[in-house]
């Protein structure tokens, strides 16, 4: 008996839908036990009617239903509404739809600010009104935890294959799927002296390191003076293999497996990480969003007006 799949796709760059096509020859395996119902990416689904004239979207019923992206406009939570009806187990997939991701970066705008910077004083094409044509935007880019009840988050920008695999695997096999809760730099390798070499660096300089050498021979990259997100960012990004993936590219972590959990604050945890080892946060003008990068669904706000 095979498990019927129903995916749907929101505020995004569909960065989520390649990993899934990343899974490589172990997605064959799995392949025969599930039906896909419904899946925008792959599949022509004329979810409001074969002429649109449907008054609400109609998605088939699936024992799981997988969304990446979060919500940005009232249509997407129409459609995220609609999927927590059909689906028996939904599964958030992505940083943007288990916390915002880069799109929540425009919380920190008004929904009037966006449409003026888009449309109607746009210096790039040619400025015109907002459009009518589309969906309205909501008030605030929203996680979907915060708009439907979830079951499972799966982090990242994007996630891992084999997270996916594993969640898929777990659920044929009625299994429970438990996430790591550790930080970055609980799996990060480098080696830590608890004290700055220097002031903070661009993050396009390259960090430290001799080629050939392991990553155990490398001092920490925020001791180096690179911002690096992992004391406050969960790990599992480095697959089966462990070491996170940025880490083992001699890249700072940028955060994107989001926040340690629900709870934590990035932007706290971040600036004691910083203290402690001598860096001066001061140096970083957009604090805020540069530690909320991938999480700021329920955390950024819009700045007030400076006078």
């Amino acid at each position: 008996m095979s498990i019927k799949v129903a995916e749907e796709w929101f505020t995004i760059c569909a960065g989520c839908e390649i990993t899934i096509l990343d899974i490589g020859e172990p997605l064959l395996d799995i392949l025969p036990e599930l039906e896909f119902v419904h899946m925008p990416v792959l599949m022509d689904h004329k979810m409001w009617g074969q002429t649109g004239d449907q008054p609400g979207p109609e998605i088939p019923e699936a024992d799981v239903g997988i969304i990446t992206g979060g919500i940005r406009t009232e249509e997407n939570k129409e459609i995220a509404e609609e999927m927590r009806k059909k689906c028996n187990t939904l599964i958030a997939l992505g940083s943007c739809a288990c916390y915002g991701g880069l799109p929540a970066l425009a919380n920190q705008f008004t929904v009037d600010e966006i449409y003026d910077k888009v449309f109607r004083g746009c210096v790039t094409t040619e400025s015109a009104d907002t459009p009518s044509e589309v969906s309205p935007f909501t008030d605030r880019i929203y996680a979907l935890h915060e708009v439907i009840d979830v079951d499972l988050k799966l982090p990242g920008c994007p996630t891992t294959p084999e997270m996916v695999v594993d969640a898929l695997t777990s659920l044929l096999k009625g299994t429970e799927l438990t996430l790591p809760s550790k930080s970055v730099c609980d799996d990060c390798p480098t080696i830590r002296k608890e004290k700055a070499m220097t002031n903070l660096k661009r993050p396009l300089e390259s960090v430290d390191f001799e080629p050939g050498k392991p990553l155990d021979t490398v001092r920490c990259f925020m001791e180096q003076g690179f911002l690096c997100n992992g004391p406050a960012t969960r790990t599992g990004c480095g697959g089966a293999e462990g070491i996170p993936r940025c880490i083992k590219a001699y890249m700072p972590c940028r955060g994107c497996f989001g926040p340690l959990s629900d709870t934590a604050n990035p932007l706290v945890d971040m600036m004691g990480a910083l203290s402690t080892i001598g860096l001066d946060v001061k140096q970083i003008p957009d604090r805020a969003a540069t530690f909320n990068r991938f999480s700021g669904a329920g955390r950024l706000r819009p700045l007030p007006k400076r006078s």
